[in-house]
């Protein structure tokens, strides 16, 4: 059972959703090309095998995830991200840029496919058309 923040906050409800211990690791899984039980299995080293079952079957509850049958006798199911789970993607990146910036060794960069430099976080506001400052950003609450 999840452990729910009863907080009218983001941050909160966004984490009664993806903030198990493990969620964002088969999240990243999945978002790395690894589909099935066992793929996910094999490459998170440690992780319960109940508590993997429980976390997908949880997760597709979310619609972070969805499957697909692909072998009827055992039945074996392929795993894939959601347009929810794929929103999730910014979110990755920005935990590794701040990876990049904090960790004492840093396991992943993320690099300009293009020109093989680092990329940086910007922040864009479509009705000015312009780049902005995170100094510059409220947040405020919809229903006020």
């Amino acid at each position: 059972m999840k452990n729910l923040y009863n907080l009218p906050c983001n941050i909160a409800q966004t984490l009664n959703i993806i903030g198990d211990k493990w969620t964002l690791l088969i999240l990243r899984q999945l978002m790395m090309g690894y589909n099935t039980y066992t793929e996910i299995l094999q490459r998170l080293e440690g992780i319960p095998t109940n508590l993997l079952s429980h976390r997908l079957k949880s997760l597709e509850e979310d619609e972070l995830i969805g499957s697909e049958l692909y072998q009827s006798h055992p039945p074996r199911y392929r795993y894939f991200l959601t347009k929810s789970g794929l929103d999730l993607t910014d979110v990755f990146n920005s935990i590794i840029l701040w990876g990049e910036r904090n960790l004492k060794k840093c396991h992943k960069q993320l690099i300009h496919s293009g020109c093989g430099h680092n990329i940086e976080l910007k922040y864009y506001c479509p009705q000015c058309d312009k780049s902005i400052n995170r100094n510059e950003i409220t947040v405020m609450d919809p229903n006020k």
